[in-house]
């Protein structure tokens, strides 16, 4: 029996509907027509259908807006109602089986494991990215380990981030006069937004600053086994060159499972090594 009785485009885009509404706020016929390629009344027709039979009172026309907003008592049908759904949706980054995920499809033998999903409330990541997109200040409850307690914070928010295993902000920090690197599932209570900033993208010089990892097999490895890690990395003339964002270069490491402070006796540990760690060395977590 087929999980959903709607043909697989048509859930995709239900989906789509049900995501942006409930994450931005606000969704139009334009949303459809853009990602989709469908004409504006076939997207009406799709809005339509999904208010009619897929879930009554869950939006509804704001003419204030000029677009469908979500009700207080918003329920999801079509998706679990995650942020990580959303998110994965603007980074255009999910893989193949994770955008037909639970569709009635035919398919190979295939599992793919995927990291918990963090806890994000509508009423931060909402006016996160509407922040982000007009260089708004944004003031905030943050906690971290180093301090547990809400603490009010004020940032200016410019660019949501997956690491691999989690999603965080890239943000000016009024309190400690820098940018810095947020964890969404850390903020607490509701986001107010504040006046505009002159703080943004192109402000952040370690966002902007483009560097390579060099990785190489451990050394200490034979030669045989070199060639095999080389293989397995796509290595070219023995080096995997990976060019990332300075800001970025802690969470590529962490995905190679490559701990650049770390000294493993047995090169089987962890098989790879960072050949260019002083050239890396400004950007590397201490």
């Amino acid at each position: 029996m087929d999980l959903w009785p709607y043909r697989w485009d048509h859930l995709l885009r239900y989906r789509y509907i049900e995501t942006i509404s409930l994450w931005e706020g606000r969704l139009t016929t334009g949303h459809l027509t853009r990602c989709f390629g469908i004409g504006r009344q076939q997207a009406s027709k799709d809005i339509n259908f999904y208010l009619r039979e897929i879930a009554p009172g869950n939006i509804s026309y704001d003419k204030y807006l000029k677009g469908y907003r979500p009700s207080a008592d918003f329920v999801p049908r079509v998706t679990r109602g995650t942020a990580d759904e959303y998110l994965h949706l603007m980074s255009r980054d999910e893989q193949l089986m994770g955008v037909f995920e639970s569709l009635p499809l035919a398919t190979a033998n295939v599992e793919q494991l995927t990291p918990p999903g963090r806890d994000v409330a509508p009423s931060i990541l909402r006016p996160m990215i509407q922040a982000a997109r007009a260089r708004k200040r944004l003031e905030v409850d943050y906690v971290s380990l180093k301090n547990p307690d809400r603490e009010g914070r004020i940032i200016v928010p410019h660019t949501l981030v997956f690491t691999g295993y989690r999603w965080h902000v890239r943000a000016w920090c009024e309190k400690n006069q820098g940018f810095r690197d947020f964890v969404l599932s850390r903020f607490r209570g509701d986001a107010e937004i504040l006046d505009d900033s002159t703080y943004g993208e192109d402000q952040d010089s370690d966002w902007l600053q483009r560097v390579t990892i060099i990785v190489t097999p451990d050394p200490r490895l034979s030669k045989a086994q070199q060639e095999v890690i080389a293989h397995d990395y796509g290595m070219s003339d023995g080096k995997l060159r990976l060019e990332t964002r300075a800001t970025l270069v802690n969470y590529q490491l962490q995905l190679l499972q490559l701990d650049p402070r770390a000294h493993q006796d047995n090169p089987l540990a962890q098989q790879i090594v960072l050949e260019n760690h002083e050239a890396l060395t400004p950007w590397l977590f201490t």
